[in-house]
């Protein structure tokens, strides 16, 4: 989103290199100023609803299960309530697959508006971490005075408290990442219980911190521009109808300092009036001016700074605003646009298909075969019999009672051995059936059938099969 006009044939282009690395490859430290506005009041509420389902989600129970459970050492996984297993590998592949058209469509569509609202780096960085950096030693001027300063009393006080503090919300996040994996009663337990006890666990909690902290401490924008494989994917996901934040270069060039009553029209300058707001609020240093560029988040920051500028000079808010290039290029205001609408509406479907997949899915899984090398048997009262195998898998976390029955009148089923099978919470029980048709209800040589599965009355599961009988023809 560049105005070739600005950028002289010699000017070194803001794309050779990331803004946090400098020409001799070393840090570049970032000090943002802290931002304020209506975009950063409605990003803390909503990062105060989502912190808040984050740290309560282990200890929510829905019938019982845990809200979100990826225990992956044991092969299980529970999402809103719902027990997983191997066996629902092909609702992991659907997922995996749904996930990617959404990224796609998405990014497309909406810019990275993920990564500035809900991502949990920028969530806890800018939302957590950040804040208490600002309370603890001022803003952004304060801190970077802070930093060349010699160490004194004050800085020692300063910097220890921040460091203990953000170590300790990151002991506190990675006890609540370790709920999501092992649970909230295992977590617990290595809580309560003697360190000695639960070595492995308490490493692995101490694993987890470490990491966060570092994260949080030192990583931090780093995620975001080198790490974070969206943060790459972006480039070749954004076109000129993307909704990103942007610089209205038509309105804003050629820049010039504010003189109060003057006429900008009249002294050739645009609306933007250098005052460098928008660079000094932006977490990951870059100038909004320049176009879209790999390190913005689309945190909104720049919006709201630029937008309090523009009020206290008495010009138009929007200069940095949501909007898409083509839409800077052609002088348009942000619309639904027929594409927009598309994309969304197939996002939704998406959404709704997968939830729909994860809630309909039954708790037990049946499988029912004809025996092999078994034909058809012919009954001595003249009926035709099939022996069948039968595999049930539990998938729940209670031990089930289950029955078969014919879902139409016209045959007979009987099981080999008990009527009823046991089967064990998260386990598989088999057996054996006998399904006896009417000679005159086999018409054919494979008749389709359904069996149901039952739990006492409940109907657990339908099962279709074949029944193999003597050719009529």
């Amino acid at each position: 989103m560049d105005d070739p006009s600005t950028i002289e044939p010699n000017q070194p282009s803001f794309r050779d290199k990331i803004s946090t690395v400098d020409a001799e490859g070393k840090r570049v430290w970032i000090y943002p100023k802290k931002p304020k506005g209506k975009f950063y009041s409605a990003r803390i509420w909503v990062s105060v609803v989502l912190l808040a389902f984050l740290f309560a989600g282990p200890f929510i129970r829905i019938g019982g299960e845990p809200l979100l459970l990826l225990n992956v050492l044991e092969r299980k996984f529970i999402i809103f309530g719902q027990v997983f297993w191997p066996q629902d590998f092909y609702l992991f592949v659907l997922a995996m697959i749904t996930l990617v058209i959404f990224i796609v469509l998405f990014t497309a569509v909406y810019g990275r508006l993920f990564c500035g609202w809900v991502c949990p780096q920028t969530i806890f960085m800018e939302m957590v971490f950040r804040r208490i950096e600002y309370w603890i030693e001022g803003d952004y001027t304060a801190q970077r005075a802070l930093d060349r300063r010699d160490w004194d009393s004050d800085k020692i006080i300063k910097k220890t408290g921040k460091h203990l503090i953000f170590f300790a919300i990151s002991f506190l996040i990675a006890n609540t990442f370790l709920a999501y994996i092992i649970g909230s009663e295992a977590l617990i337990e290595i809580i309560t219980d003697p360190p000695s006890e639960h070595l492995a666990g308490l490493t692995s909690i101490l694993i987890f911190t470490g990491a966060f902290y570092f994260v949080f401490s030192r990583l931090r924008e780093q995620v975001c521009t080198s790490i974070c494989p969206y943060g790459r994917l972006q480039g070749v996901l954004l076109d000129r109808k993307s909704v990103v934040v942007a610089y209205d270069y038509q309105r804003g060039e050629p820049r010039g300092k504010f003189r109060k009553n003057e006429d900008r029209d009249a002294a050739g300058k645009g609306d933007c009036i250098e005052c460098q707001q928008c660079v000094h609020v932006c977490p990951t240093g870059i100038d909004i001016r320049n176009g879209t560029q790999l390190e913005c988040v689309n945190c909104t920051a720049c919006i709201d700074a630029c937008d309090d500028i523009m009020e206290k000079v008495g010009l138009p808010k929007g200069l940095v605003r949501y909007a898409s290039e083509e839409g800077i290029a052609e002088g348009k205001k942000l619309r639904w646009t027929t594409r927009s609408i598309a994309y969304t509406v197939v996002l939704l479907l998406l959404t709704v298909a997968m939830t729909s997949l994860l809630l309909l899915r039954t708790d037990v899984e049946t499988s029912l075969l004809r025996t092999p090398g078994m034909m058809y048997q012919e009954q001595d009262d003249g009926r035709i019999s099939n022996l069948y195998n039968i595999k049930i898998i539990n998938k729940t976390n209670k031990d089930l009672s289950v029955h078969l029955r014919l879902m139409d009148e016209r045959g007979e089923l009987r099981m080999v051995g008990q009527d009823v099978l046991e089967v064990a919470q998260q386990g598989t029980a088999q057996s054996a059936v006998f399904i006896m048709l009417n000679r005159s209800e086999v018409q054919q040589m494979k008749t389709d059938i359904e069996v149901g599965v039952y739990a006492g009355d409940e109907l657990l599961e339908t099962v279709k099969t074949s029944f193999l009988g003597p050719n009529k023809q």
